[in-house]
């Protein structure tokens, strides 16, 4: 249970003095502690639709670093994003740095393959420019299937990154064969993509992965099974491919939350994500739902926001330095959240 701390207090102080000039959104991983201060909270999806309608001149973004730049790239003129800890890394986004995505999507160009990219929205705000200058786009695990259907109806291939697993679930759902993918392999800085096996494929992978869901194992969901017979198992899709299949449903985290929330009363439920979220749920409904971790699995850089350091932040507004994202930068990035948004709109 969290509790009310001097710093609990000067936030909302701080919150009360600036109205409308401040809004904190938050990601649903962030803590008690911090997301209680929150306007908003959300997953990637909906905290993005959310930043272009914002008028307030300080927005405080809650999570990892590559969220606040996002923020930063859809933010209006004039107005300034904040994060409060500005060394929140996802180490997921560091697996695809832009300098060797380029260099994958020329060796693939130079080979002659036309490819459209399409980067998870946990990536940086290099590659997410790097992609809409390459008339690719963003997805979020909430609308991964349709972004990856747009993706591949431009054809003839498309890169998914960095995230190997959301990309074989979406890859899944959409019924799209197993002979159609390869991963591609990136070593030897992008030198030893194989042009062939590429060829044959619609969809490339990025082999990259979330520490926080590699941890959910088939094993872990057959133990959940035997002590909880009946129990509904519900799981995020950056889980491996065998753990989704074993799973009941798999969804963005809005979507575990709906899942839990429509689930029946007297229901165990054992819900596979960042253990904040799990909890938060487990406290909504105790005594009417058993809601349990598939596994305890946290995020030590989501973990970096504190209150304590949201509320330094706030007490030093203006001298507080600012997410920033290249000029050169802003333009193509934002082109490419924009089609996610527009697709997603429809």
């Amino acid at each position: 249970m969290t509790t009310n701390t001097r710093e609990h207090q000067f936030i909302e102080d701080m919150r009360q003095k600036l109205g409308k000039r401040l809004v904190i959104l938050a990601h649903h991983y962030m803590s008690d502690a911090v997301a209680r201060h929150a306007d908003y909270t959300g997953d990637s999806l909906e905290l993005s639709r959310r930043i272009p309608d914002l008028d307030a001149e300080y927005i405080v973004f809650c999570g990892v670093f590559f969220m606040a730049e996002t923020a930063a790239i859809l933010a209006k003129p004039g107005q300034k994003v904040f994060i409060p800890e500005m060394n929140s890394r996802c180490v997921m986004s560091d697996m695809a740095p832009a300098w060797l995505a380029e260099r994958v999507l020329d060796t693939l160009a130079e080979g002659g393959l036309s490819v459209t990219p399409l980067t998870y929205v946990n990536s940086s705000a290099a590659v997410k420019a790097l992609v809409g200058s390459r008339g690719g786009s963003v997805c979020t695990s909430a609308n991964a299937k349709t972004m990856l259907t747009w993706a591949l109806a431009k054809g003839p291939h498309t890169l998914f990154l960095p995230d190997f697993r959301l990309g074989f679930n979406a890859a899944d759902w959409i019924g799209l064969p197993k002979e159609d993918r390869h991963i591609v392999d990136v070593r030897e800085h992008g030198r030893a993509v194989n042009l062939d096996k590429a060829r044959r494929a619609k969809l490339l992978l990025w082999p990259g992965q979330c520490v926080i869901h590699s941890r959910f194992k088939p094993e872990t969901i057959r133990k959940a099974r035997a002590e909880s017979p009946g129990c509904l198992v519900v799981v995020h899709p950056e889980c491996h491919p065998n753990t989704v299949a074993l799973a009941d449903a798999c969804g963005s985290t809005s979507f575990i939350i709906k899942f839990v929330a429509e689930a029946p009363e007297g229901s165990v439920i054992y819900v596979g994500t960042e253990f904040n979220l799990v909890n938060r749920l487990a406290d909504k409904y105790r005594g009417v739902k058993d809601v349990r971790p598939l596994l305890y699995s946290t995020c030590s850089n989501m973990e970096k926001v504190t209150e304590p350091n949201l509320a330094k932040l706030l007490a030093d507004l203006d001298e507080a330095p600012t997410v920033q994202v290249d000029e050169a930068l802003k333009d193509p990035a934002k082109l490419a959240l924009t089609r996610m948004l527009e697709a997603c709109a429809r």
